[in-house]
């Protein structure tokens, strides 16, 4: 099984997950040439694609879907209330029914050789999902855009082979930073996005030794810093009660406009 970051960040967001036969995006926030060129790192062309998973309609999330479904019919896979929202695009509102894939959140499914379970999540958006997706007996999960986090959300990242997870801001870096008051108290609220160091506690609690990879990703662009979110999480895992340190892990942090390397479930 691999993952692969080909963006993530505040501006533009797309994950690749799959095995040797099956091969996804989650999500696809970035143009069609980013994801081609994503794709081809991994030695892979848009036609490989058997599924594109979204998480919610924000255009970070999206905006590519536009260029892509010009030229190719990629089934996407989103709840009911998201692709609502797609269909509101013309080029999409244009596309079969049949190119639709409705998903419900904690009701898995497969995509030929990989298991797809959707988590429910606290986002501002129509019906937000995050995905865990397995492969045999491997299992990752792409978990982005929360607002909080819970007992809920907890359980469905334990077990994980390897996680990407929101470090969307620093706290201080945000409330001193030059976003209005609103939109400040829309991204510090239960409907927004991961602070570093909820990130570290959410992180803390999944925690085990079968973990080979942690992914910080959607960092903002004005209210993060790479070093900040790495230094934040792995500090909140050392103060945490769990019997871990940080360094028993890999922990990395994705980049807004060059692709991870692609890390090998093994």
């Amino acid at each position: 099984m691999r993952l692969c970051s080909i963006a993530s960040g505040s501006s533009g967001n797309c994950i690749y997950v799959g095995s040797d036969t099956t091969h996804l995006l989650v999500d696809d926030g970035v143009s069609f040439r980013r994801t081609e060129e994503g794709l081809k790192n991994l030695g892979l062309k848009v036609t490989d694609l058997d599924g594109i998973l979204i998480t919610h309609e924000h255009s970070d999330h999206v905006k590519g879907l536009e260029i892509l479904c010009k030229k190719y019919d990629v089934p996407i896979y989103a709840t009911e209330g998201t692709i609502m929202c797609l269909r509101k695009n013309a080029v999409l509102a244009q596309k079969d029914d049949d190119l639709f894939r409705v998903v419900r959140a904690d009701e898995r499914f497969s995509i030929k050789d990989c298991v797809v379970n959707p988590i429910r999540i606290s986002h501002d958006a129509a019906e937000p999902v995050a995905y865990r997706i397995g492969y045999g007996k491997k299992k990752v999960a792409v978990c982005t855009d929360i607002g909080y986090y819970n007992d809920y959300i907890v359980e469905n990242l334990k077990g994980l082979n390897a996680l990407v997870l929101e470090a969307n801001h620093d706290v201080r870096m945000l409330q001193a930073g030059p976003y209005p008051y609103y939109l400040k108290q829309r991204i510090l609220g239960k409907r927004g996005h991961l602070s570093n160091e909820n990130a570290g506690r959410l992180l803390s609690s999944v925690l085990h030794d079968e973990l080979q990879q942690i992914v910080l990703g959607h960092l903002s662009k004005e209210n993060n810093l790479p070093e900040l979110a790495y230094e934040a999480v792995r500090m909140e895992i050392e103060l945490s009660e769990c019997k871990y340190r940080a360094d028993d892990f890999q922990i990395a942090v994705a980049k807004r406009d060059v692709p991870s390397e692609i890390i090998s479930i093994n």
